[in-house]
């Protein structure tokens, strides 16, 4: 049946869909938007900080240490270690004596665990705290150290923790903001660098902290309890303070007593058994210091042997000469190693050195230790570190002979010289036996361009100051010869004094032949089947040596030895020092 009204249609039904939908979105977009602001607002959740159960940490740098201090106050006391590590790494502990053993500049400080009596430069002093371990470490007393160290413990009464600082060190000091109008607000310290993180503190208005480190929007600090986290830059005032440790004052370094006319010019007295008349000396023209071979160490126990002679002093003197006593270790490695294991063998040898010295009048003392287990490198340095004050304390000059630098243990790996160079006046460098006497071919003793690279490479690798650079050069040579012993090359030398090879020549009338790479006279002549040659140690050489002195503006010169050398080579070097 069709409907009355074919032009309207039937009407739908009411649907609800559409505001049920509305309302679905409204939720979403609602909790997108807490969302969204959610991420905007702090947290407000604390998180205790911690020191991961160190009772009382030491911060260095915001860095914390493995090994906590221990005492406070006056009584504050840290671990061997950490004094060592971040304070004076020459700074020993002797497990035989238990001692401890400080040298600055100009004092040798001895401290023995669990006494109240330490030892300054050889004589008492009182602690008022000991050292002592504390669960198998050792523990140093701060007190008396900072007299000799630049450096400070601030500790927090409140946490207990330190914070060292030292010499040098600079820290960056910030201030929290200040709210006027809300006294009682605080600004947080969180965890990390974001809202989000714990607060680990609710730091004071205007209380200053240090800064470590910066992120786009923050600083990791740390507050003066010892407690480190992040703070908004927003919440720092702009204006951070610069805090430099200043240098502890020095004492004023002793200054060598120098030779009369200026520039060192030394030479060696070798002496066996007894020192020769130096009254029979030939003249030896601008010489003002003579180094005796006197003092020799004579067993393991640190014991010398003593060849001095007051005689000689007196014609020295006389000849307004210094006289620098050499103590040598006997070039036997056995009776050093054992020598040099203790302070107190140290201390002997080093008492009776002083003993001599006052007794002869003498100026200064050389060190002349050679054939040396490497493994006593550290503690020849500790002798000499242990010894220097002491001399000083008496105006005595302290020297050491060392050889150029190569691979050969017990000859040079030995001399640590940069170290040695902190304590001792002056180094000599023994720039000889470049060709030793067994050297499986013939060569120089010391040919010009070795010298220099010997000289060169000390002054740049070890940094020793041309001013405390001493050249040792050679007054002899030696005359090898070679000769064919079953179809090969044997090869021999002997050592003669630099007049020898100039009665060769005038003997057998040759003409000498410079050198050029080796800066150097040399003759050769044949006896029978055997072929000899020299490179001759003159004028020539020695001319050339001493522009090398001039050249690097060294110390001086030091000749090995007295009796073997010309008569017309002291004016060539007098002349070439001034």
């Amino acid at each position: 049946m069709e409907p009355e009204n074919p032009t309207i249609l039937p009407r739908r039904k009411k649907t609800r869909k559409r505001p049920i939908l509305l309302i679905f979105f409204a939720i979403l977009l609602g909790a997108g938007l807490g969302m969204y602001g959610y991420q905007f607002v702090p947290s407000s959740q604390h998180e205790a900080p911690s020191f991961d159960g160190n009772g009382k940490p030491v911060f260095y740098k915001r860095a914390m240490l493995d090994k906590p201090a221990d005492g406070k106050e006056d009584a504050i006391k840290l671990p061997f270690e950490t004094v060592q590590e971040l304070i004076d790494p020459t700074m020993i502990y002797e497990e035989a004596s238990e001692s401890t053993i400080i040298t600055t500049q100009d004092k040798v400080i001895r401290l023995r665990t669990s006494q109240l009596t330490g030892m300054l430069n050889e004589k008492p002093f009182t602690l008022k705290f000991p050292l002592e371990k504390v669960k198998g470490s050792l523990y140093l007393p701060m007190e008396p150290l900072k007299q000799l160290y630049a450096f400070e413990l601030r500790e927090s009464s409140a946490t207990g923790a330190v914070i060292l600082v030292k010499e040098g060190d600079t820290i960056e000091w910030a201030k929290t903001i200040a709210y006027p109008d809300k006294p009682n607000k605080t600004i947080p310290m969180r965890s990390g660098p974001t809202i989000k993180s714990p607060i680990y503190a609710d730091v004071p208005q205007e209380e200053e902290v240090m800064i470590w480190s910066e992120e786009p929007e923050w600083y990791k600090v740390q507050l003066t309890n010892g407690y480190q986290g992040y703070i908004r830059k927003e919440h720092l005032q702009p204006d951070h303070r610069m805090e430099t440790i200043p240098p502890l004052k020095e004492p004023p370094p002793f200054v060598p007593t120098k030779p009369i006319n200026g520039k060192i010019n030394m030479t060696w007295e070798q002496v066996v058994t007894k020192t020769p008349d130096a009254t029979k000396f030939s003249p030896m023209p601008g010489l003002n210091v003579v180094s005796p071979t006197w003092f020799h160490l004579e067993d393991g126990q640190g014991n010398l042997k003593n060849l001095a002679d007051p005689a000689y002093v007196k014609w020295a003197h006389s000849q307004d000469i210094q006289v620098w006593g050499l103590f040598s270790n006997g070039f036997d490695p056995k009776i050093t190693t054992e020598a040099l294991a203790t302070y107190d063998k140290r201390m002997k040898m080093i008492k009776q050195l002083l003993s001599f010295a006052q007794l002869y009048s003498l100026q200064g003392i050389n060190i002349d230790f050679e054939n040396v287990n490497v493994k006593d490198k550290d503690r020849l340095v500790q002798f000499v570190r242990e010894m220097v004050p002491l001399m000083h304390e008496q105006g005595l000059i302290v020297s050491i002979d060392v050889t150029p630098k190569s691979t050969n243990e017990n000859w040079s790996v030995f001399y640590d010289r940069k170290s040695l160079i902190e304590s001792v006046d002056y180094m000599m460098l023994m720039a000889y036996d470049e060709h030793w006497a067994s050297s499986p071919v013939a060569g120089s003793v010391a040919s010009l361009p070795w010298v220099e690279n010997s000289l060169t490479r000390m002054m740049k690798e070890d940094h020793i100051p041309a001013s405390k650079l001493v050249l040792s050069v050679p007054f002899y040579t030696r005359i090898w010869t070679e000769e064919t012993v079953n179809g090969k090359t044997k090869v021999s030398s002997r050592a003669v004094f630099m007049e020898n090879p100039q009665k060769v020549i005038k003997d057998k009338k040759l003409t000498p032949v410079f050198k050029s790479e080796a800066g150097q006279n040399y003759v050769e002549y044949k006896e029978g089947n055997k072929l000899n040659k020299i490179w001759l140690e003159d004028e020539v050489s020695m001319k050339a040596r001493m522009d090398l002195v001039k050249k690097y503006d060294l110390a001086g010169v030091a000749s090995w030895r007295r009796g073997y050398e010309v008569e017309s080579i002291w004016p060539l070097i007098e002349n070439s020092l001034k």
